[in-house]
């Protein structure tokens, strides 16, 4: 048991653990392609003034932590169809 566990205690001390900022850094980089990618989408796909409208509400809704905010006008404009 002893010699187990000082293998994994020298398998620890080799592989560096991902730190917090590594993650955080990592995960922003995915979010914001997504995020840009989304845009590109919304702008192709809606007249300007709504694709306007929808890329605020997007932000808004991100800032507020609301999804709401994007997704009533996706409603919206669904409906009008």
């Amino acid at each position: 048991m002893d010699n187990l566990k000082n293998i994994i205690d020298e398998l620890d001390a080799i592989v560096p653990a991902k730190s917090k900022h590594t993650l955080i850094e990592s995960r922003a980089i995915h979010l914001i392609a997504s995020a840009t990618n989304l845009i590109k989408l919304i702008k192709e796909s809606y007249p300007s003034e709504q694709a306007d409208d929808l890329v605020k509400r997007l932000v808004r809704s991100i800032i507020s932590e609301d999804n709401k905010k994007f997704t009533r006008k996706i409603k919206e404009l669904r409906k009008e169809k």
